[in-house]
């Protein structure tokens, strides 16, 4: 019997690489039987849309907290200039904060500090909904940027 695995392309931004190492780690590689995640890493908004350009991204994991640019705001500017946005989901600190999740039209909220398990099922589920929603696409080798400490 075998197992097929789905592989798919996660962006997450955020301008401190703390932050990125505690949702990469929060994701896990293989955050689910037969689900298998690719990075790629962004720090600032432009590095972002680029990416989201390039490459097919699945979904965004958007840190609320980012400056300049943070991932509330970035969220909202996905949602409203991208005719078919990648899933978006934000990482906020505190609860109160989710009415600008709300605001942002995310697709998702979690909250730091980031529980493994939540993360993890939360990311697999959007990832599972988005792809029953159309064939995965081929893509090609992401791209994190030189010198990103998670290249």
């Amino acid at each position: 019997m075998s197992t097929s695995t789905a592989e798919y392309a996660v962006l997450l931004y955020s301008h401190r690489p703390a932050v990125i190492e505690q949702m990469r780690s929060a994701i896990g590689e293989a955050p689910a039987e037969g689900v298998r995640i690719e990075y790629a890493v962004a720090g600032e908004y432009d590095e972002a849309v680029a990416l989201i350009d390039k490459y097919e991204i699945d979904l965004v994991l958007l840190d609320g907290e980012a400056q300049p640019a943070g991932g509330l705001g970035i969220a909202r500017q996905l949602r409203d200039e991208f005719d078919a946005p990648p899933t978006l989901a934000v990482v906020v600190a505190r609860d109160a904060d989710r009415w600008l999740a709300a605001w942002s039209r995310a697709d998702a909220v979690l909250k730091h500090p980031l529980n493994p398990v939540t993360t993890g099922q939360t990311v697999v589920d959007l990832l599972v909904s988005r792809a029953s929603g159309s064939a995965p696409a081929q893509r090609a080798a992401l791209y994190s940027s030189p010198g990103s400490p998670h290249a």
